[in-house]
């Protein structure tokens, strides 16, 4: 299962469990490697003075790498509450502005962007006019940058085998022994047919970052609990579900473990 493919007959609601508690994912939310930002402005053209458009910005964890850059950022955000935090975290940078809106509906500026950035986000755009509007709001030659994240097979691989069990127990969505594909199997090709269907861009270029982060048992269920599958569980379930993993936790990984994440950076420019 691939985490930036949201059910689509769920997409809308689940896009919308994020804003429950910003604060918490602020907290939980990991960030983005380093090296993604320079490859950013190598091939996106991001950098100081450059405009760019971000979608779907969150609270602000791909928005403050970038603002830090210099980009003059105007960024949109579908949640109120999510947005309300991302302007605390960007109020030193005076050249930004978050907007809460849905970009499927928000009015384009007339002066068109250098760029648009949409991490960890584009996958809740409609997928039937999110091409589209991200070229309409380009300047000719302006890059389409896309940000996706995947948990993959690595860290503390014995217990992503053995947490299946609660998932299986506690979600009876859980498709039998689930597990995380190696990096290299990861097929992401999708991104590519659905730019070159849209006629409006050129080719895709792709930079992928493998990376780990470790979690205390606290922090991994919190990570959890900003997830939109977990969020949208009955609470009975989700918090049995949550038992679950930290007793695994606690009991067999001495209360820390550890989790590989993919990252793919995707870029295409207007033609």
């Amino acid at each position: 299962m691939r985490d930036d493919m949201p059910d689509e007959t769920r997409r809308s609601h689940l896009s919308r469990t994020f804003d429950e508690d910003a604060e918490l994912y602020d907290r939980a939310r990991p960030g983005y490697p380093s090296e993604l930002f320079d490859d950013l402005d190598a091939l996106a053209g991001t950098g100081p003075g450059r405009r760019v458009l971000e979608v779907g910005a969150g609270t602000g964890k791909a928005t403050v790498p970038l603002a830090e850059r210099g980009c003059r950022i105007t960024a949109v955000e579908l949640g109120a509450n999510m947005a309300a935090v991302a302007r605390r975290n960007l109020a030193r940078f005076g050249w930004v502005e978050v907007v809460t809106a849905d970009f499927e509906t928000w009015p384009l500026p007339l002066e068109p962007f250098d760029a648009i950035v949409s991490a960890t986000a584009f996958h809740w755009i409609d997928p039937a006019v999110r091409m589209v509007r991200a070229a309409d709001a380009l300047r000719a030659g302006g890059a389409l940058a896309v940000v996706a994240t995947q948990h993959v097979a690595g860290g503390s691989e014995r217990f992503f085998v053995d947490v299946q069990g609660c998932y299986e127990r506690f979600d009876p969505a859980t498709p039998p022994g689930l597990r995380p594909a190696p990096a290299d199997d990861v097929d992401t090709s999708d991104h590519r047919d659905e730019v070159a269907r849209s006629g409006r861009f050129g080719p895709v270029v792709v930079r992928r970052y493998e990376w780990d982060l470790a979690y205390t048992t606290a922090e991994y269920l919190d990570v959890l609990r900003t997830y939109s599958g977990h969020r949208a569980l009955p609470p009975e379930a989700r918090e049995g579900l949550l038992g679950c993993v930290a007793r695994l936790i606690d009991g067999r990984y001495g209360g820390r473990i550890t989790k590989r994440y993919l990252t793919e950076l995707r870029v295409s420019r207007t033609l």
